[in-house]
């Protein structure tokens, strides 16, 4: 019929798609980066990216999500590392290296959306804003809980009869966190720094809860 527009292929819908939402993200960390998260409006955000608010509305339900985008796209990847570790692994070991090797798919995931750089900085404005370090605290506690479970299945353990799931993720990430916040005090803002920090401390880890398991 004469008129009609031909809408685009599927596979260039979803490139266009994920091309807004990785300018959306891009946008907003740099925003939250430059003048605060409690400064940057949604409007403003969109406005960057030359789309409306509603746009917006379509990627993310708030400016909550936006700000964390990065950052889930990392924690899926370290949970896919951690299910992919070889099954006769000790947990802690398991841990550790899942956390380590998918450093290299958390630097590509990251890349998709931000520069790494950005990714980092944004680390740093989640930790000195109340309001996102509270959400922060409770994504944390989340997957802390998601990672125990996933212990617990790798081990064949009853997770609310055996503590040691729940243990082991409990003082892996109080390493993480440390390693975190020396980071963020430092000089050096690389991914580098920080995979090297959390190498560092979790070869401190004693042995009670590092060796492997018996059931």
């Amino acid at each position: 019929m004469a008129g009609t527009t031909t809408p685009p292929p599927a596979g260039l819908r979803e490139r266009k798609k994920r091309r807004t939402r990785s300018a959306l993200v891009r946008s907003a960390l740099e925003l939250f980066t430059c003048q605060g998260y409690e400064r940057t409006t949604v409007d403003e955000i969109a406005e960057a990216v030359e789309v409306s608010q509603r746009t917006f509305f379509r990627y993310f339900a708030n400016k909550e999500e936006v700000a964390f985008a990065s950052q889930e796209s990392a924690e899926c990847h370290f949970f896919a590392a951690l299910c992919g570790r070889p099954a006769g692994e000790a947990p802690l070991a398991a841990l550790r290296g899942a956390i380590l090797d998918a450093w290299g798919t958390i630097g590509e995931a990251i890349e998709q959306l931000v520069p790494p750089e950005l990714h980092m900085r944004m680390y740093r404005v989640i930790e000195s804003t109340p309001s996102l370090l509270a959400v922060h605290l409770r994504r944390t506690a989340e997957m802390e809980e998601r990672l125990a479970r996933e212990i617990a299945r790798r081990e064949g353990l009853d997770i609310d009869a055996d503590p040691r799931p729940r243990l082991v993720v409990a003082m892996f990430g109080g390493v993480i966190r440390v390693a975190g916040k020396l980071w963020t005090e430092g000089e050096e803002d690389s991914v580098v720094t920080l995979r090297d920090l959390t190498a560092f401390h979790l070869d401190y880890v004693g042995p009670t809860l590092a060796e492997k398991w018996d059931k």
